[in-house]
């Protein structure tokens, strides 16, 4: 059978296993990732992801280690807090969905003991496809710190940047995916944004991928006046292959913005809904597909994979949802000159 046209992937994160919660050893870990990734290609996932277990913090579960597990390592930040400086944090109100900072920049920005490449390492060693490896951008990452040093945001966002950039320069997987999630909630800072997210993505060795969505802080949208529009210019200034992008819970009209992606940079459907615990059809998926490629063309869409990580679902929703997405693509692969309304 010849390959498929569109690949199916995820966008990285996976839900946490029960057991794992009593002991998230180093070898337990090793375990998740390695269950992870073989359910991943039992299911026929064509780029598969680690899952994220590594990252995993069961003090801030909301955001699934997005944010901690990046900079606390760092060198320059600390992470214990004074009770004036949270106060002052909070009166900043730059991100509405959390009112807590992740630490404080005090020092020159540096990697520290933050050292992505040993994650990455060992699950391309598990691996037996083509993986994927995410980690969080320097927007959102500088917008939840207390700055007493640079004085100013962007040039905090830009010294991540470079932490980052160095980072992903030494990570062996088959695609970096950068993820923004509070810059939808923010479109207007988008030039800085995009400068600074392409110092990371020009240190990729490999193919450098972004992914935004409007928020999945415990399952909920985070950024709710947010709309695609406004991005469309952000996604075009980028030094990226592909854009990640949430589109099934979102509304079926936004599609059209798509059309002013620049050809160089090729589509990552959101086809599986995370917000949602009902386990899509193949008839479902294979339908948004269908859709998306009637708005913006059927050569334009490279990827199809969830809205966003699905470490909020139980498992066995999540793994619905990955079978469905397989599915839906070799449905609509199948009769692609069919209708699937």
């Amino acid at each position: 059978m010849a390959d498929p046209r569109i690949e199916t992937t995820l966008v990285g994160s996976y839900p946490w296993p029960e057991w794992l919660h009593a002991h998230p050893t180093a070898e337990a870990i090793d375990d998740a990732t390695r269950t992870v990734i073989h359910l991943q290609e039992k299911a026929g996932i064509d780029v598969v992801c680690e899952g994220e277990f590594v990252r995993f913090d069961p003090n801030h579960p909301q955001t699934n280690g997005m944010i901690e597990y990046f900079v606390h390592p760092m060198a320059g930040v600390r992470a214990r807090m004074a009770f004036e400086e949270i106060v002052a944090f909070e009166s900043q109100a730059t991100m509405g969905f959390r009112t807590r900072p992740a630490a404080v920049a005090e020092g020159p920005i540096g990697s520290g003991t933050l050292d992505l490449a040993a994650p990455c390492r060992r699950a391309k060693e598990l691996a037996t496809k083509p993986l994927k490896f995410a980690l969080t951008g320097p927007h959102m990452l500088a917008k939840t710190l207390i700055d007493r040093h640079y004085g100013d945001r962007v040039a905090l966002a830009e010294a991540i940047a470079h932490v980052l950039a160095e980072q992903v320069a030494r990570l062996d997987a088959d695609i970096v995916q950068i993820d923004e999630a509070n810059l939808p909630g923010a479109p207007e800072e988008w030039e800085w944004a995009a400068r600074v997210m392409n110092i990371v993505l020009d240190a990729v060795p490999s193919v450098p991928a972004v992914h935004l969505c409007f928020g999945n802080y415990g399952g909920q949208v985070s950024q709710k006046n947010a709309h695609w529009e406004p991005l469309i210019a952000y996604l075009n200034a980028l030094h990226a292959d592909h854009v990640v992008c949430e589109n099934a819970h979102r509304p079926a009209e936004e599609l059209v913005h798509f059309r002013a992606l620049r050809p160089e940079i090729a589509m990552g459907l959101g086809a599986v809904d995370v917000k949602a615990t009902e386990i899509e059809t193949a008839e479902t998926v294979a339908r948004r597909i269908e859709r998306a490629a009637n708005v913006i063309g059927p050569d334009r869409i490279r990827y199809v994979h969830p809205d966003c990580g699905l470490w909020n679902l139980r498992r066995s929703m999540a793994d619905g949802k990955i079978a469905a997405i397989v599915a839906g693509r070799d449905l609509y692969e199948g009769r692609a000159t069919q209708s699937v309304a």
